[in-house]
């Protein structure tokens, strides 16, 4: 691999882990949002329970993911990062319809359960695009 594709390689890569953990404080965020509203705006934070705020993480969590996942998939061509990926951000939209419908509880499970989709797809692109570049990924079949 030249110096130029290593560099667009590490780029995405970088995408693919700001992703996952975007998707993952994202559900974090809709699970205990319920439990801590209260405390919000003690520490500062009451921007957290922003509609704006959550529409506007949750648009940028899907272009995000489109982008670095359909380019993953031309990559590796190994679809598994786009199934899970597909019913997550179905999620995600559906769960900020129910935003302004007044059912929180309905709203956080579906965005809550988004948000984790998202990340396993993003932690399924790296996986699949680490090993096609030969970098060694531990798990579970590793013996050091």
């Amino acid at each position: 691999m030249n110096p130029e594709q290593s560099n667009k390689s590490r780029w995405w890569h970088l995408a693919d882990r700001v992703g996952a953990m975007a998707s993952f404080l994202c559900a974090i965020h809709c699970a205990l949002l319920p439990f801590v509203l209260a405390l919000l705006p003690l520490i500062g934070l009451e921007f957290l329970a922003d509609h704006r705020f959550e529409r506007i993480f949750v648009l940028c969590a899907c272009v995000l993911a489109s982008l670095v996942l359909v380019r993953g998939f031309r990559r590796h061509r190994r679809s598994l990062p786009l199934r899970l990926a597909v019913p997550g951000l179905s999620l995600l939209l559906l769960g900020i319809a129910f935003i302004d419908l007044g059912s929180p509880i309905l709203h956080s499970v579906l965005v809550t359960c988004g948000g984790m989709l998202l990340a396993a797809a993003h932690f399924a692109n790296l996986r699949l695009d680490s090993h096609r570049d030969g970098v060694h990924v531990h798990g579970p079949q590793c013996a050091h």
